[in-house]
């Protein structure tokens, strides 16, 4: 979908579609996280609650491994916005990804019988909850990605509830999708708004055309309070585009991993010890060793010929996943093969065939391609935007110990989550 300008700039947007959702829900939540985002969309939240006289929810998910500059932020907007808001602070035993350790794919922050391990202490603030029978729909080891919708279907009661989310449509083609989607089911027509589930609840986007520099801009423009990690983050040398605040030991957020050891050297200890291979992953972030950069093939290998040599190394449980997956993944390509635009069926290689089949997935018709083997590997803009199945493709899987094979577009599913919540458990003695 093309861009569309306005003829007013991106501030003056966002009001008016705070002031859209201010008049049409009736109650309104803000997914806070503490960094530079939502901290701007809370500010902005907060300025329309008192003009309107209303409080607003507020939602902070706590995942454990936060530098104390976050904790400190997160307590200076609840303590100075007491009167408009009503935060929950949720520091419950969350499944989540651990990126640096074929051992150990998953971590559970605030895991009981852990405490020793915590990276943080539980918070001391009143609108902290860590008791697991606060929230009926709670379920021990939720993922982050269930919890959320279900907290604001719960939050709402039932009622047209707006859960404003500080996502920006400039930092990931992901995200752009979410607002230009057109099978999403939105309010009244918003583009920025997305129904969750088919209930009251909605999610709203109103600060998702703003840029970086707009995030920055407006901090500095009306005296907004901000996390002050990331003037930590500047002096460390990290661009204003690269700065992330997450849990750490993410897909993406792994290859920050080492600023913890710059910035707070007594927290970085306690992040070591939390879980397997963050050492291992805080000193080849972002090397070859997990798949960043150009990995080379060793001499004598071809990609397919390395891809099983890693698959040799791998323990038993790792290896049997993976293998499962490429399997999946070759079969796919093979039997059933994907919609691809017109412009790349000329760049395909010769192990392509063209199907007279059509697919109108997008709203474009496609035509299905399927391919009689597998490639060894493929021309760089093919193979990056996953035209071609590849085994240099299944090789990155797991150098960049990519677990759940996203860089195969393989996701998640429910059955995964309970087979690993199962493993961790029966190996969490080793």
């Amino acid at each position: 979908m093309a861009k569309k300008y306005l003829e007013y700039d991106v501030y003056e947007a966002a009001c008016r579609r705070m002031e859209m959702v201010f008049e049409n829900f009736e109650k309104i939540l803000v997914a806070f996280s503490g960094g530079k985002d939502s901290g701007v969309l809370l500010n902005l939240a907060v300025e329309f609650g008192r003009r309107k006289k209303r409080k607003i929810g507020v939602l902070l998910v706590d995942l454990e491994g936060q530098y104390k500059l976050t904790i400190e932020f997160v307590e200076r907007m609840f303590s100075d916005n007491a009167e408009w808001i009503e935060p929950y602070w949720i520091c419950l035993p969350i499944n989540l990804r651990n990126a640096v350790s074929m051992y150990q794919p998953f971590w559970c922050c605030w895991e009981p019988g852990l405490e020793d391990k915590w990276i943080r202490p539980l918070p001391t603030h009143p609108a902290a909850i860590s008791d697991q029978s606060f929230l009926p729909f709670w379920r021990y080891r939720m993922e982050f990605e269930e919890f959320t919708p279900a907290f604001a279907q719960w939050y709402g009661e039932g009622k047209r509830t707006a859960a404003l989310v500080g996502i920006r449509s400039d930092e990931s083609l992901n995200r752009y999708r979410t607002i230009v989607s057109k099978d999403k089911e939105t309010y009244q027509g918003w583009p920025w708004t997305t129904r969750m589930n088919g209930s009251e609840v909605y999610n709203c986007y109103p600060i998702y055309d703003w840029a970086t520099e707009d995030i920055w801009t407006a901090n500095a423009r009306f005296g907004w309070d901000y996390n002050r990690l990331y003037d930590m983050f500047y002096k460390a040398g990290v661009g204003i585009h690269s700065m992330r605040i997450c849990q750490p030991y993410g897909d993406d957020q792994r290859i920050g991993l080492n600023l913890f050891r710059v910035i707070e050297p007594e927290t970085w200890a306690k992040t070591v010890n939390r879980v397997s291979g963050a050492n291992f992953g805080n000193i080849y972030c972002g090397t070859k060793a997990l798949g960043y950069r150009r990995v080379q093939l060793p001499r004598g290998h071809t990609w397919r010929s390395y891809t099983k040599l890693l698959l040799a190394s791998l323990p038993p449980e790792a290896r049997d996943h993976y293998v499962s997956k490429f399997v999946q993944f070759m079969r796919y390509w093979h039997r059933r093969g994907c919609g691809l635009p017109d412009e790349v069926l000329s760049k395909l290689p010769e192990s392509a065939r063209v199907t007279d089949d059509i697919t109108n997935r997008g709203r474009k018709n496609k035509k299905i391609v399927k391919y009689l083997r597998i490639e060894d590997s493929a021309p760089p803009d093919i193979e990056s935007k996953h035209f071609a199945p590849t085994w240099r493709r299944m090789a990155m899987c797991i150098l960049k110990n990519d677990h759940l094979c996203k860089g195969l577009s393989f996701a998640q599913t429910k059955t995964q989550v309970e087979r690993q919540r199962q493993l961790i458990e029966k190996y969490k003695g080793l």
